[in-house]
């Protein structure tokens, strides 16, 4: 069996450049498309926003083919961003799946020529049940547009496409509005770093927003001594501990650190001399600090603004607890 795609014939190899212009050509074409949907937008926006932030239940997404695609991002990225919501394929939905709607969720419709069956066809279930429905198409006065609360208006002028049927500038449109409807409930809900990582708490920014000092520093077994301790006995309790330090107390409080680095310095300046002398010689005094409650993107912060790979963790009673490396993540 020969497949369509076979059929079609290369009649002239494009060249390089003729590669790269298309593809020039195109997101030219589209950023043009996006410059005019944001001149049209107005009040029906503001509507969408404002019936979403005021619904007492999810926002729900249908849509066909390739709508139904970019409703499935959309429905995505209004759940990590603060609005509940889920994607609800409109053929499904007439055979059973409606019984997933209630009566206080918003439904955002998407049909770009404001005509497809699947959609239409809910209509009249949806208006049975009370819900508000919002519609994202590209003809204001389709079937859809007439029997939904807020239209938003996503009409090109025509498809990127040579032949002006795939949906190519119509769907960036589709997917643009949805961006802008996610990130105008973002703003009004002022949605915050640590409220993305609390829904993307596997991400590498849910870990640092989520993480805290305490979580990932070492405390067990942490290589202390006293001010009077011999650099020989600190070399030893650097080794047992294999974390490069030593922490000098003195009254319960830590008055000093002694590092990898602190010993290659004073090999360098003292020489075998040094072997004679003790931590209270050789330490770095008074070390950066830092509480075991602080999020861990910001305690990397501190330590890159201060130029060093190690904080002394202490809790609220500014006991020390722990030692946190920069790569301790």
């Amino acid at each position: 069996m020969v497949s369509p795609t076979q059929n079609l014939t290369l009649l002239t190899p494009p060249s390089n450049d003729q590669l790269i212009e298309s593809a020039r050509k195109t997101l030219s074409t589209q950023a043009q498309a996006l410059q005019s949907l944001s001149s049209r937008v107005g009040m029906e926006f503001s509507t969408a926003v404002n019936l979403i932030l005021a619904g007492q239940g999810r926002t729900i997404i249908c849509g066909m083919g390739k709508s139904g695609l970019i409703g499935k991002k959309m429905a995505a990225t209004l759940a990590s961003t603060g609005t509940p919501s889920f994607f609800l394929h409109p053929g499904e939905a007439f055979h059973g799946d409606l019984g997933m709607v209630q009566a206080n969720d918003i439904l955002i419709l998407i049909s770009y020529s404001g005509e497809t069956e699947e959609l239409i066809r809910l209509l009249p279930s949806l208006q049975n049940f009370g819900n508000t429905c919002i519609a994202m198409v590209g003809n204001t006065a389709s079937t859809l547009a007439k029997n939904c609360q807020c239209v938003l208006d996503i009409g090109v002028d025509r498809e990127v496409c040579p032949n002006n049927l795939a949906p190519t500038t119509s769907t960036t449109m589709t997917t643009a509005m949805g961006d802008a409807l996610a990130v105008a409930l973002m703003e009004s809900r002022n949605f915050q770093p640590q409220d993305f990582a609390r829904f993307h708490p596997g991400g590498s920014l849910g870990r640092k927003l989520l993480t805290r000092v305490k979580d990932l520093m070492h405390k067990d077994n942490l290589p202390i001594c006293s001010p009077s301790t011999p650099l020989t006995d600190a070399i030893t309790l650097m080794t047992q501990g294999r974390m490069g330090v030593v922490l000098i107390k003195q009254d319960q409080q830590v008055v000093g650190i002694f590092t990898d680095g602190d010993l290659r310095r004073a090999m360098l300046s003292s020489g075998a001399s040094m072997m004679s002398q003790t931590m209270s010689e050789l330490m770095t005094k008074n070390p950066k600090t830092i509480n075991e409650n602080t999020l861990i993107v910001n305690a990397e912060e501190q330590m890159l603004r201060d130029k060093i790979t190690l904080l002394v963790v202490t809790d609220d009673a500014q006991d020390v607890v722990g030692v946190l490396e920069i790569y301790d993540r």
